[in-house]
């Protein structure tokens, strides 16, 4: 298809890039790259993320030929090839979150992206561990599932905990932007949104998982259970002296061990949820519960009904 640029389009076009160019109009949204290092690569954080699955489940992504006998040399692939990503990558979330006018080089910041990338590295057999046991937890707790190796494969729980708990270690070592980003693709990819700053103990369980929301700063302990729809939010914000949201401030949930948390339930606030408490399916709680409370929602009164609808 070819266009006859007559002066309607041409003057169109030209007003509308005129208008695109004034500064107040992208001063919001332009994105200034310090020193000019190049934008983050989404397409190589989801290499990263692929790379880390393939390590932390071999066999089940990526090489899935992979055999015992060969087992150091592709995990010694894999690894070299997730450093020189991760070094190029946090250099670049280090750039892209940097505010400073007066900056004229990396070492400015004093920014060691091999020594964080290395401190990554390390904690992954870490992290392979705490995943075993949530893969053990959703199988105790699942009669529906045939095995570990449909929950690994297949669960968007554990794909959710797989992305929350490297996003997490990255958000622990201070690493800007690349957490929220690998946080966010497992929640497009399930449904599951769970902030990286989130402290999620040992065998954790997400049942279904869809609609489960948790936020910045909740701690939950060991043996955790929740379903479908769940959320442990906020309940409110404190605001600073200009009327700002104060941030980082704890204000999400505190969940201790061996709580089941039905579907649908909402949880908001610095509340402390007791060990071994039952939590209902959608109740709305704003409060602490004590060890080994048990909150359902109250049973429908029965209703008496005449004939023609009355009641």
């Amino acid at each position: 298809m070819t266009i006859d640029y007559n002066d309607r389009i041409i003057k169109a076009i030209d007003s509308t890039v005129e208008r695109l160019s004034l500064p107040q109009s992208y001063e919001l949204v332009y994105h200034k790259p310090q020193l000019n290092e190049e934008m983050l690569s989404i397409k190589s954080i989801e290499e990263i993320m692929a790379i880390v699955q393939e390590i932390l489940f071999p066999g089940y992504f990526g090489n899935t030929s992979i055999k015992p006998h060969s087992m150091r040399f592709h995990m010694g692939v894999n690894v070299d090839r997730l450093l020189k990503l991760l070094m190029i990558q946090i250099k670049r979330g280090y750039c892209f979150d940097c505010t400073s006018d007066e900056c004229e080089s990396c070492e400015t910041c004093k920014i060691d992206t091999e020594e964080v990338s290395l401190a990554f590295i390390e904690s992954l057999p870490e992290i392979r561990e705490k995943l075993s046991k949530d893969v053990k937890a959703m199988y105790m707790y699942d009669p529906a599932s045939r095995g570990y190796g449909e929950i690994i494969f297949a669960y968007p729980g554990i794909k959710a905990l797989t992305y929350h708990r490297v996003a997490h270690r990255l958000h622990q070592l201070q690493i800007p932007i690349i957490p929220r980003i690998i946080s966010e693709m497992a929640h497009s990819a399930t449904g599951i949104d769970i902030h990286p700053g989130a402290q999620i103990g040992e065998s954790f369980v997400i049942d279904h998982g869809t609609g489960v929301v948790i936020g910045e700063t909740c701690i939950i302990g060991n043996n955790v259970r929740i379903y479908q729809g769940v959320t442990l939010g906020a309940r409110s914000f404190k605001l600073d002296s200009e009327g700002n949201p104060m941030r980082g401030l704890p204000r999400h949930p505190i969940v201790e061990d061996d709580v089941v948390i039905y579907s649908g339930a909402t949880i908001l606030g610095r509340v402390t949820i007791g060990k071994g408490s039952v939590v209902g399916g959608n109740v709305w709680i704003t409060q602490d519960l004590p060890p080994y409370s048990k909150v359902v929602q109250g049973r429908p009164r029965e209703m008496l009904y005449e004939f023609g609808g009355g009641i």
